[in-house]
């Protein structure tokens, strides 16, 4: 199977890097051109709210998170290649221990997203050696020189990947 090399970006991102604001801006991309797959919106939900989990709007991350479980939910446990079953209990964790009531400060921790295909984990680690982490970390929306060479470079893999 082929993976989308927007959504291989997201992975590298993600696992790699835990830039999870690029996460936001390349599966967005592909959650639009996917006319707005739920998958994607969710997976996509999972990175923003850790974004906000790490900036400290712990609200703002229980409700993101919340959000990418309800999108996710319907999807069996390997779609796209991952173990999205392990992901949705780990994201569920990760919102209770934001919830209010509880009685302790939260921790801030990160989540990998485990790859069960071998055709993806081989397709991440081709993609890991051409994409180049953003140092520093962007902290807002800032479309420029880095996205449009990133979209670029997306563009012409798909056309060698379609022959």
């Amino acid at each position: 199977m082929s993976y989308e090399p927007l959504y291989v970006a997201y992975l590298v991102y993600f696992n790699r890097d835990r830039d999870y604001f690029e996460c936001h801006e390349v599966l967005e991309e592909l959650w639009l051109e996917r006319d707005h797959d739920p998958l994607y919106k969710g997976l996509l939900q999972v990175a923003v709210g850790l974004f906000h989990a790490r900036s400290g709007n712990v609200s703002g991350a229980r409700k993101m998170l919340l959000s990418a479980l309800e999108r996710l939910a319907p999807y069996p446990e390997g779609a796209l290649g991952i173990d999205l079953g392990k992901l949705r209990r780990e994201t569920a964790a990760y919102a209770e221990a934001l919830e209010p009531r509880q009685n302790r400060s939260f921790a801030y921790y990160d989540l990998t997203i485990d790859i069960v295909d071998p055709a993806l984990r081989d397709a991440v680690e081709q993609a890991a050696a051409e994409i180049a982490p953003n140092v520093p970390q962007r902290r807002k929306p800032q479309r420029g020189e880095k996205h449009e060479e990133r979209r670029l470079k997306l563009e012409q893999r798909q056309r060698e990947l379609n022959g």
